[in-house]
């Protein structure tokens, strides 16, 4: 895992009800990751596939991905290693309109996320549908870097950071929870950071 230089918050900071506790807030963006960082010379190998517990699976390519509607989105995030970058401003496709492409069954109650060389990240259906859950392709007007996620990351903005998968290629419709890579590994199940659901060994 690598990581930049956290700086600590100035004084006079933003209102304690947005930094959730043992957070500390900084200007930059640091690099956290396991393993190499997938680059891509041919996007005409890339795709997103929507598949599970669904009628019909649906696989987009790259250029259908960035055909779909595309819209700003602002929010604050936080990262299980305690920094908190607040008023990102991103340009991504909402959940929604990719939901408008596919037709869940009834007894679909979870998500897991899929992303290059085997990692993964579950959470609730509920709230991969959230109006604030998106799939990010800029981050403040820059084209995300291969280290941030590049082409497409998930982000899910209420759960610490870890949720809002990078590299993202899958997204699995499930009838029951499990745990991805990240939570196998000693992350907690949900990563609510205003509860501190950092990590669960038990």
């Amino acid at each position: 895992m690598t990581e930049d230089k956290v700086p600590q918050p100035e004084a006079g900071g933003p209102a304690p009800e947005r930094v959730p506790p043992g957070q500390k807030v900084t200007e930059s963006f640091p690099v956290l990751h396991y393993g190499e960082i997938p680059y891509y010379n041919d996007m005409g190998k890339w795709s997103l596939r929507l598949f599970g517990l669904v009628d019909e699976e649906l696989t987009l390519s790259y250029k259908q991905f960035l055909a779909l509607p595309r819209r700003e989105f602002r929010n604050d995030i936080h990262c299980v290693t305690t920094w908190s970058r607040l008023d990102n401003v991103w340009e991504g496709v909402a959940v929604a309109t990719l939901m408008e492409r596919i037709k869940l069954k009834p007894e679909a109650q979870y998500v897991m996320l899929h992303a290059e060389h085997g990692w993964s990240t579950n959470l609730p259906l509920a709230d991969f549908l959230r109006d604030t859950t998106f799939l990010g392709i800029r981050h403040n007007g820059v084209l995300l870097s291969p280290e941030h996620g590049y082409p497409v990351r998930a982000v899910v903005p209420h759960l610490y950071f870890w949720k809002s998968a990078k590299w993202l290629r899958g997204i699995e419709f499930m009838e029951k929870d499990k745990p991805g890579f990240w939570e196998r590994n000693g992350y907690h199940m949900y990563g609510d950071p205003f509860k501190e659901e950092r990590y669960d060994f038990d």
